[in-house]
């Protein structure tokens, strides 16, 4: 914005205070009232203004242009006298950048911010007259837009001016819009400054601009950013792609005989589709050529289909996977799963009669005006909407997304603007968003965002449960000691993936706090800060319970008890006369393995043991596949009886759970209530706030041992029983 303006008689900010104080004693005399409230000129539009307003009618057919003219006024009173670097006149700037928005479809409220975003930045208009002429939303878009002064912020004006934008975004996205169209086009025109400004400039908006960009789903807008700061940053890449697209240009075109072909495909199926050759912007073009090393025709270029309505889209697949040879790894569905920036289309990649492969792109039109130009395609997202003629299926605008959301969260209390603009780099770095489904309830009392508990999360790819845990709790996943995935124990370090279920396991006791393990788990700036604050609190007041959020693990027999209790006989036996099980061996003495305690109904097997007995095992026992391993030969064993879970038997289980008073009184009334006996029973020291408890029972009937360890589970403070003897990998496979 003002980096490019020049006036020599502009004493500078402290000048242009002092000579917006005297504006406002004078009102609007010296910028024209006159001009700003009479009549428009007599051609209805100011010269300057008409292609604007051409492009402007092609979107908005019933838009009032009477505002864009009042505004143009106003702008081009303002900064007349201005200069630009290049030496045009500054007006051309804010011209440039509505022109901009004007072609994505932005509503006339944001082109009329847009012609005024630099008037209260760089000239003697305040904030006060445009809420005069122009009302709350314009003056809100107008300051939002517009940058602190160095000389009040010094250093830190320029991560605090981005602090100011997201905040204001977080209200109305059409003003992060308009600053990316004003950083595009002063992309475009930074040739005129010094190659070390162009550098800093370049970096920030590949740092922050550009991901920004991609996130409000204007891909028209990133992808022209990207190529400028290309050329900028990495000059010699950006010479060879350019020559390599200008080489192929001078060759025949697979595409374009591909795509006349879909055409007739899709005519002759009664189809209406538009087939379309979408070039490659030079960026992607190059991470094509690095991701497969050498390129063909083929690589420079997709087809875009146009339909009319989503069920067009399908068919149109159908079609194309039918007529030509699709790549089936290359299908994505982006229809039925949109991505977090609103992008909807059908991807998938065909192959030519000469063998050349096209990807191919399936969508909308609407569809396809939303994948270009995002939010700004919405027109104004605030304004209330009874269109009983909305098409169907088209997802509505999120005004304030996942990803935004969590920015405005962590911003709050990153007071540091040192700390801060590297937090935000960092976010911004992560280009991909996953869903989480939690299928817990937050705790009561718990801090967090509004709505945190239950439902979807939104989250970067590549976090972990420890970002789940404070995207869920706030700093109430201080107290989280442990998580399921999916149904499995796992690590808080365990990386999600999109679609996962998530639980999580968070201590009853609030004296828990994170390792300092967690931070090199979390990916989230809102995660890392709310640890570190945690771990410098805790330091200052000395030594604090912290956790590492590993399940617990169950304690593997020393070596030299492995062998034995591999082939060991239960040490309690059953009943006296009520062998369960029967070998395969003639005259064979059966006992079951004390190592897994199996039950009917378990699936088993056996081994021999010398003496002429038989072990029994349950199937998923460790000892099966190790004595497996070293070449013992199973034995074939059954349970007797065709009601195999009518008989007493003996079973060894692990109950896990949080330390608290009373738990071992609590489960052994459960299990009293259950009809089991209490043979034997171990309590292991606690560890990190977590105890484990050993139980050998004695169960009347082996059918009741599913409800017996569903009742020990609602325990509370129990997070997990298990059989002796099962692995963590069969976890899942409850009992």
């Amino acid at each position: 914005m003002s980096a490019e303006a020049t006036n020599p008689g502009n004493p500078g900010a402290a000048g242009r205070r002092r000579g917006r104080r005297r504006l406002e004693l004078r009102g609007l005399r010296r910028i024209g009232r006159a001009a700003l409230l009479g009549p428009a000129p007599r051609d209805g539009l100011p010269h300057a203004l008409e292609h604007v307003a051409k492009v402007h009618r092609h979107h908005h057919p019933e838009a009032d242009l009477d505002i864009l003219t009042k505004a143009y006024l106003l702008a081009e009173c303002s900064h007349r006298g201005q200069l630009r670097k290049s030496g045009e006149p500054y007006i051309t700037h804010p011209l440039a950048v509505t022109l901009i928005l004007a072609e994505l479809g932005a509503e006339t409220t944001t082109l009329t911010a847009s012609l005024l975003h630099d008037t209260v930045e760089d000239t003697e208009v305040t904030l006060d007259q445009v809420q005069d002429l122009f009302g709350d939303e314009v003056c809100y878009l107008v300051d939002g837009v517009t940058k602190l002064e160095k000389v009040d912020y010094g250093a830190a004006a320029e991560p605090e001016t981005f602090r100011k934008m997201l905040v204001a975004t977080g209200n109305d996205v059409r003003v992060m819009s308009i600053k990316l169209a004003d950083r595009l086009h002063n992309m475009r025109t930074l040739g005129v400054m010094r190659p070390e400004k162009q550098a800093r400039i370049a970096k920030v908006t590949r740092d922050v601009l550009i991901p920004l960009a991609e996130r409000l789903g204007v891909q028209a807008l990133k992808a022209e950013l990207e190529d400028l700061v290309f050329a900028i940053l990495h000059p010699e890449e950006y010479a060879t792609t350019q020559a390599l697209v200008m080489e192929y240009a001078t060759r025949p075109d697979p595409l374009a005989a591909l795509a006349e072909r879909m055409r007739t495909v899709l005519a002759e199926a009664g189809i209406g589709a538009e087939v379309l050759l979408r070039r490659r912007h030079l960026v992607s073009v190059h991470r094509v050529r690095l991701a497969r090393r050498e390129l063909t025709g083929a690589d420079l270029g997709r087809l875009l289909v146009l339909v009319a309505e989503d069920a067009d889209c399908y068919a149109v697949l159908g079609e194309l996977h039918t007529c030509f040879t699709p790549v089936v790894s290359e299908f994505k569905d982006f229809i039925a799963t949109p991505k977090f920036n609103l992008y909807q289309s059908l991807h998938t990649a065909v192959a030519g009669e000469s063998g050349e492969i096209a990807e191919t792109l399936i969508r909308t039109h609407q569809m396809h005006r939303v994948a270009e130009a995002g939010v700004i395609a919405l027109g104004n997202p605030y304004a209330p909407t009874d269109d009983a003629d909305a098409p169907e299926g088209e997802r509505a605008d999120p005004t304030r997304p996942g990803w935004l959301s969590r920015l405005l969260e962590w911003q709050r209390t990153t007071p540091d603007p040192d700390t801060f603009w590297t937090s935000l780099r960092d976010d911004l770095a992560q280009d991909r968003e996953i869903t989480v489904f939690c299928a817990d309830a937050a705790p009561e009392g718990a801090a967090g965002p509004p709505g945190a508990a239950g439902g979807a999360i939104g989250l970067p790819a590549g976090a972990s449960c420890v970002d789940a845990a404070y995207e869920r709790h706030g700093e109430g996943a201080h107290c989280c000691i442990g998580a399921r995935v999916n149904g499995r124990l796992a690590t808080l370090a365990t990386v999600l993936r999109d679609g996962d279920s998530l639980q999580l396991l968070m201590a009853p006791d609030s004296a828990a706090g994170p390792s300092p393990e967690w931070l090199d788990h979390a990916r989230t700036p809102a995660a890392r800060l709310a640890i570190a604050r945690w771990l410098a609190g805790s330091r200052e007041a000395g030594a604090r319970p912290a956790h590492t959020g590993e399940p617990p693990a169950l304690p593997a027999p020393p070596a030299d008890r492995r062998a034995a209790d591999e082939d060991r006989p239960a040490a309690v036996p059953a009943a006296p006369g009520s062998v369960l099980a029967v070998a395969d061996l003639p005259d064979a003495t059966v006992r079951l393995a004390g190592c897994c305690t199996p039950v009917p109904p378990d699936s088993v097997t056996g081994f021999a043991v010398r003496g002429g007995m038989v072990t029994v095992h349950r199937a998923l026992c460790p000892a099966v596949a190790r004595m497996a391993a070293t070449g013992r030969q199973p034995v074939g064993v059954r349970w007797r009886g065709a009601d195999q879970g009518g008989h007493g038997c003996r079973v060894t289980l692990l109950a896990e759970a949080f330390s608290r008073p009373h738990l071992l009184a609590d489960l052994t009334e459960v299990i009293a209530a259950q009809g089991a006996a209490v043979v034997s029973a171990a309590v292991e020291p606690p560890h990190e706030q977590r105890v484990r408890h050993t139980y050998t029972l004695h169960l009347p009937n082996a059918a009741g041992l599913p409800s017996l360890m569903r009742a020990m589970r609602q325990v509370p403070g129990v997070f997990d029983v298990l059989r002796a003897g099962r692995t963590r990998s069969a976890a899942v496979a409850r009992s």
